[in-house]
C-alpha cells in the first residue's frame, strides 16, 4: 500500500506547532529563571526551577496541542455530517449554494452552471464541504504529529535560556539571558510571520517585546520578592 503523502496544510500545521512551542519555551523558562535570579543568587535555585519550567511547559504544551487539533477535527466532523444531510434532504439547495458563490466572484452565470454540475457530479460532498466551511474533508491536520512537534520544540526552545544563565558570569547573567532571548524572539516571530504570510518586521518586533515585557515583570516580581524575604 502506497504511503500517503502528507499535504502542504498539515506540514505548515506541523511548523505552527514547532514555532510557537519553540517561542513559548522560550518565554516560559526564561520568565522562570529571570524571576528566579531576580530573588536569588543560587545556580542551583536557578536551574531546578528552570527545568521544572521546561517538564510542566513541555508536557502543557503537548497535550494542549493534542485536545486544540482534536477539538477542531471534531468541529470539522460535525460540518460533513451536515453536509451529508442536505445533500441527501435538500440536494438542489446544496448546489444552489455553490453556484450561487461562484456567480459572486463574478463568473458567467453559464460558466457558473457548468462547474457546480462537473464538481457536484465529482464529489459532491468535498465540494459543498470546501465551499461552505472553508476545509478539505480528506486533508485532516494529525493531532499527534502537532503534540509531537509541541513535544519536542518547546524544551529545545527553553533550553536557551536555561543554558544561558546558568553558565553566564553572576554579573552578567541577565543582560547574557535577554540579548540571547532577543534574538531568540526576533527569529521565532520571523518564522511565524513568514508562516502566517503575516508582516514580517511588526511580527518580529511585537514578538520581541512581549517578550521583554514578559521577561522584565518577572525579572522585578522576583527582585521585590528577594528584598522583602
Amino acid at each position: 500500500m502506497a504511503k500517503k503523502k502528507t499535504s502542504l496544510a498539515q506540514k505548515i500545521n506541523v511548523l505552527r506547532a514547532s514555532v510557537m512551542g519553540a517561542n513559548d519555551g522560550i518565554l516560559s523558562v526564561a520568565g522562570i529563571v529571570l524571576g528566579v535570579a531576580g530573588a536569588s543568587t543560587s545556580n542551583w535555585a536557578i536551574l531546578i526551577s528552570g527545568l521544572a519550567g521546561m517538564l510542566a511547559g513541555t508536557v502543557s504544551m503537548t497535550m494542549g496541542e493534542y485536545v486544540s487539533v482534536n477539538t477542531q477535527k471534531d468541529s470539522q466532523r460535525q460540518a460533513i455530517d451536515f453536509v451529508k444531510r442536505g445533500l441527501a434532504n435538500d440536494y438542489d439547495g446544496e448546489f444552489n449554494f455553490v453556484k450561487n458563490k461562484y456567480l459572486k466572484t463574478g463568473m458567467a452565470p453559464e460558466l457558473a452552471e457548468k462547474a457546480t454540475s462537473e464538481m457536484m457530479q465529482e464529489d459532491a460532498l468535498t465540494t459543498v464541504v470546501r465551499e461552505k466551511y472553508s476545509f478539505d474533508r480528506k486533508d485532516f491536520t494529525s493531532p499527534y504529529a502537532a503534540a509531537i512537534a509541541s513535544m519536542i520544540s518547546f524544551p529545545t526552545g527553553s533550553i536557551l535560556p536555561l543554558v544561558t544563565i546558568f553558565v553566564a558570569p553572576a554579573q552578567y547573567r541577565v543582560l547574557g539571558t535577554y540579548l540571547a532571548i532577543i534574538l531568540a524572539l526576533s527569529i521565532t516571530g520571523y518564522v511565524a510571520a513568514v508562516l502566517g504570510n503575516a508582516n514580517r518586521t511588526k511580527s518580529l518586533i511585537r514578538n520581541v517585546i512581549s517578550g521583554l515585557v514578559t521577561m522584565t515583570v518577572a525579572y522585578l516580581v522576583g527582585r521585590l520578592v528577594g528584598l522583602v524575604f
